[in-house]
């Protein structure tokens, strides 16, 4: 079996980047020429999926806009002799079949988004990446661990070493045991652990292949604080039997766009790597007097 299809959660509010945000999704922010949900899109379907089920709310028209055919826009770059831009917009439409759902429920929590896309995904194993964050790797990261899942099957999660041991308290931390080299049978996901309760260093978040199953674990769940988590779910599906693995991401660089800080280090780096432009920033930053 392969993999055909992706959830991409994409109804957040993005109130950390308010006031940006109250009008504009905070996928759609952009990392120098495109927005974050299209570099997200573009892994997967470099990773071989076909299908890209988006979870979104009222207030994210903007996405399915951005991946949709624009004919004023193309018929205006067509009159002006663009045909560079023209190819590269109508190019963002074509890359997958998106399937769009519209996040409804009771509870908030990032299991509810995955439970909303039951639906599309049926009864076949499925990916989930987030819409907020990225990693630039090669080969991808999601291609990653579908070569673990070809291999092993049961449900993989990409993960990711943590240098500093005072950062380990920002993720779900895998307790486990190695079965190959950047492979690993998870025990349980410690979320958010004290650095000195850290069961590894090893943080699992980003990208995952789960079954079909999973939905009606998520059903049973009971809310913490009125959320839903995924974390609570795959733990779940561990404690039944089921076998879950970690995939340490090679040759990889995790962007987290989803909080002010690191999105400006993300457009910062991506401006300096630029082939159109890095000479001229990086002589700007050079006038700039940095305490």
């Amino acid at each position: 079996m392969s993999i055909r299809k992706v959830v991409i959660p994409a109804a957040g509010w993005g109130t950390r980047f308010l006031p940006a945000t109250k009008a504009m999704p905070k996928e759609m922010l952009p990392v120098i020429d495109k927005p974050i949900i299209q570099y997200v899109v573009e892994e997967a379907v470099a990773s071989g999926i076909q299908d890209v089920i988006m979870i979104t709310g009222w207030q994210k028209r903007a996405i399915e806009d951005h991946f949709d055919r624009q004919f004023e826009l193309e018929k205006h770059l067509e009159i002006h002799g663009k045909e560079k831009d023209l190819l590269l917009i109508k190019k963002i439409a074509q890359l997958a079949n998106f399937i769009y759902i519209r996040q409804k429920g009771e509870y908030y929590g990032n299991a509810m988004p995955v439970l909303a896309a039951k639906p599309a995904v049926g009864s076949e194993d499925f990916a989930v990446m987030w819409g907020d964050e990225f990693i630039m790797a090669k080969p991808p990261r999601l291609a990653q661990i579908m070569e673990v899942y070809k291999k092993y099957r049961g449900a993989v999660i990409s993960a990711v070493r943590i240098e500093s041991k005072d950062d380990v308290s920002r993720y779900g931390i895998a307790d486990m045991e190695k079965v190959e080299n950047g492979i690993f049978r998870i025990k349980k996901i410690v979320e958010k652990p004290l650095p000195e309760e850290a069961p590894s260093n090893l943080a699992t978040h980003g990208a995952y292949i789960l079954p079909p199953e999973i939905f009606g674990i998520i059903e049973k769940l009971e809310p913490r604080n009125g959320e839903i988590w995924l974390v609570d779910a795959i733990n779940n599906l561990i404690e039944s039997g089921y076998p879950v693995y970690g995939c340490e991401i090679q040759n990889g660089k995790y962007y987290d766009t989803g909080n002010k800080t690191e999105y400006l280090k993300t457009v910062i780096e991506f401006a300096l790597n630029h082939p159109d432009f890095s000479k001229e920033i990086k002589e700007y930053l050079k006038t700039l007097k940095l305490d």
